[in-house]
């Protein structure tokens, strides 16, 4: 079965973007009037193309908060590459390169992706080039961050057809919650909050469907709950 871990999925949120399109929402003095653009070395920075509302080619709306396209395409752009359309094959073959990538299996995966302002947001109040992070926080730790992570589908065994989906809530943890051996974060009354993910941040909630594998509902869910605006 093809499946992405979920370690590698959080990693698909970082996209880093760069330098001197004005995206609508907050309003800052430093953000006003400022164009930003892709990382250099990104595809649609050698493109000439800003950072503006809407979904980009790639499937990033950074204007509204969500990706919502392929899940090689979090990373191809980033590495210099066109947009994945669909034709596996196509793709393959007109950028060669691409199927030497590590998450080339996972190219056509349909992925899902809604994050808060804490996580990215969609100004550049700090006036450093960048779209905001967890800003007037020197960390992600204490900032009321969260990202939900929507994934689909499908594999062939024994000649039929299998379709899996997957699904988790990651949120930033507490500035006092305490990790401790068991992989596990909690918050300083020892209550549990959930495992940790990419050192700042704890799921807690995962939902994976596939029947083939007879793997249905809810795996984890952290005892606190799964809302967010806890953390």
């Amino acid at each position: 079965m093809k499946r992405i871990g979920l370690a590698v999925l959080v990693l698909a949120m970082i996209v880093v973007i760069a330098a001197p399109v004005v995206l609508t929402g907050q309003q800052c003095p430093a953000a006003k009037d400022r164009v930003l653009l892709y990382s250099t070395g990104h595809y649609l920075f050698s493109q000439g193309q800003p950072i503006g509302p809407g979904f980009d080619p790639f499937g990033y709306n950074y204007q509204a908060h969500l990706f919502n396209g392929y899940y090689g395409n979090v990373y191809l752009g980033a590495d210099n590459l066109p947009p994945f359309e669909g034709d596996l094959a196509a793709y393959f073959a007109a950028n060669p390169t691409a199927a030497s990538k590590w998450y080339a299996s996972y190219i056509d995966t349909i992925l899902l992706m809604k994050w808060n302002d804490a996580w990215i947001a969609n100004t550049d109040c700090d006036n450093d080039g960048k779209l905001d992070r967890h800003y007037g926080s020197t960390t992600y730790r204490g900032s009321g961050a969260w990202e939900t992570n929507h994934m689909k589908g499908t594999y062939i065994q024994d000649g039929k057809k299998c379709e899996w989906t997957y699904f988790c809530k990651i949120v930033a943890v507490p500035l006092d919650a305490i990790k401790k051996a068991d992989g596990n974060w909690y918050t300083l009354e020892d209550k549990l909050i959930g495992p940790d993910i990419w050192g700042e941040f704890a799921i807690i909630e995962e939902v994976s469907n596939d029947p083939c594998a007879g793997i249905n509902g809810r795996s984890f869910i952290s005892p606190l709950g799964p809302g967010f605006g806890k953390f």
